[in-house]
């Protein structure tokens, strides 16, 4: 167990390591567009499948309540949680269709969507990426390995530099609550 124990956070430090290698950039990108839609009134939509589900929920909810301190609510939403919405979709028009469908919905141009996927080939994500880009919605994304589909689609694009979802969806989680501070400090709320 002490050697497993000792793997587990050695590959951690080494992804943490070569993410912030590689994503400063593209970082600094999503702050960008994401402070211009929120300062212009508009909102951050997030979604994604499984785990990447529960980091979207995550950080809407670091969004629209607080992350560090008491502060105005930074509108976001999370096309994760409204079961009726999620099971009619999927039983009426498909599965596929789960959050382009909300994104149609929901989104306006000038917002900022954000999928998560730790492979980049989820169709439900590649399909609600693309309807933010048709609704005049910036279609931004976090995902891993080779950033599946999603080069070419979305940008920004952060893809963590790593194969293993475990270690891919703990970098996605970090910086999504990196994202969360960077927005206290550009609106000013920190």
């Amino acid at each position: 167990m002490s050697a497993f124990f000792e793997s587990e956070l050695d590959e951690h430090a080494a992804v943490a390591a070569a993410t912030r290698a590689a994503l400063a950039e593209p970082f600094a990108r999503l702050v960008a567009v994401s402070l211009e839609s929120l300062r212009a009134g508009g909102k951050l939509l997030f979604f994604g499948n499984g785990g990447s589900a529960a980091g979207a929920q995550h950080l809407a909810t670091e969004l629209t309540v607080r992350y560090v301190d008491d502060r105005a609510p930074i509108p976001a939403i999370a096309l994760t949680t409204d079961s009726s919405a999620l099971t009619a979709i999927g039983n009426d028009l498909g599965f596929e269709r789960l959050f382009a469908r909300q994104v149609e919905a929901l989104g306006r141009p000038g917002d900022v969507a954000i999928g998560i996927s730790t492979s980049g080939k989820s169709p439900n994500v590649i399909r609600g990426l693309q309807a933010a880009a048709a609704g005049g919605l910036t279609a931004a994304a976090l995902s891993g390995r080779d950033g599946g589909e999603l080069p070419g689609l979305a940008d920004p694009l952060l893809i963590v530099p790593s194969a293993r979802t475990a270690r891919i969806q703990e970098m996605h989680i970090t910086l999504g609550q990196m994202l969360c501070g960077a927005l206290e400090q550009g609106l000013g709320l920190a």
